[in-house]
């Protein structure tokens, strides 16, 4: 999403999903109970048209289930309710998250028909091992055609992956993320496993069936996985399921939740590059230079960062300065031997 597009959610959970996969618990991830209705879309763009625009083009967002899985008398319902207000100039667009068995020729020729331009898949993993595991009911096949048919109808494809499923071990996430780049959607979320209250994946956790893919497992993961999105230019929306008073008061009971995930993995990244500019270097201080804009994120939280530079590399003293270079990069300005 540009800087310039408006998002109007209407959240529609489990709404059409055949089954329930082990981390699954739409109503307590999102915050919303009720299913969608054309009320609840009427009333979300009339509450949007209240507020102040400021040029930017509104779109309409149906997440939270797999909208192309419900009936399609509904489908239609709540598509043609957000339609008029295509025609009428308020929206620009629609846009949903589906399944990828529940794509084809017909459906995306329905969507089209209805103003929908981006279409998001929940991919979750492309390892059949990990699919099978967590019960999404799909192959990897099916996200890969699911992909080509989107992209050859003209849509923009955005690709959701998740990191620390049952049996995924860090290795499938990294060759899922190859396998979406090679797919070449127009983005990507990731989200880390959590834990959430209610669902199968609780009951494993509790039973000691589920190692629990932790916050410092999430970062270690994603410190490699985001890089490989960058360099292939393709952009990462969102990483880290969105804050929300329910997980956050208890429904997250374990896993990768943290209200700043995507800064935490920033900075496992700077930590790296740093690490490996200092590798061979003897030294007992150094200065280190990065963009103004993150030396916060070189820094770590609490100093993290420069605890683990100084204990990895023996030195007494780190310091970190901003330098005019360009952003991502980490230079050595100065060397106290």
């Amino acid at each position: 999403m540009s800087a310039r597009e408006s998002i109007i959610p209407v959240f529609v959970p489990h709404l059409g999903c055949p089954n329930d996969c082990v981390f699954c618990n739409q109503r307590r991830i999102s915050g919303h109970q009720a299913p969608a209705t054309v009320e609840t879309v009427e009333n979300a763009i009339e509450t949007a048209a209240a507020l102040p625009s400021n040029g930017a083009k509104r779109q309409m967002a149906f997440y939270g289930g797999s909208f192309t899985a419900i009936p399609v008398a509904e489908q239609e319902a709540l598509l043609r309710a957000a339609k008029r207000y295509i025609d009428s100039g308020f929206l620009s667009s629609i846009r949903l998250s589906t399944r990828p068995d529940a794509i084809d020729e017909a459906v995306l020729e329905r969507l089209s028909r209805y103003g929908v331009e981006t279409v998001e898949i929940g991919a979750q993993s492309l390892d059949d091992e990990v699919l099978l595991r967590a019960n999404r009911g799909h192959t990897a096949a099916d996200v890969e055609n699911a992909a080509r048919l989107i992209k050859a109808a003209g849509f923009r494809l955005i690709l959701q992956m998740m990191t620390g499923l049952p049996g995924d071990s860090g290795r499938q996430s990294i060759e899922t993320a190859k396998k979406i780049i090679a797919l070449k959607p127009d983005g990507v979320r990731i989200y880390p496993t959590v834990i959430v209250r209610d669902t199968a994946l609780y009951d494993m956790w509790q039973m000691n069936e589920y190692p629990e893919h932790t916050v410092e497992k999430a970062v270690e993961v994603c410190a490699e996985i985001v890089p490989l999105f960058e360099e292939a230019g393709i952009p990462i929306i969102r990483l880290g399921l969105n804050p929300t008073d329910d997980l956050s008061g208890g429904d997250a009971a374990g896993g990768a939740y943290h209200p700043a995930l995507g800064e935490l993995v920033k900075s496992r990244i700077m930590l790296k590059k740093a690490e490996k500019l200092l590798e061979g270097v003897e030294a007992r201080s150094v200065v280190l230079g990065v963009h103004p804009s993150l030396v916060s994120q070189l820094v770590g939280q609490h100093r993290g960062n420069i605890a683990v530079l100084m204990a990895k590399f023996a030195l007494e003293d780190v310091k970190v300065r901003p330098a005019d270079i360009e952003k991502g990069e980490v230079v050595l300005i100065d060397v106290a031997k």
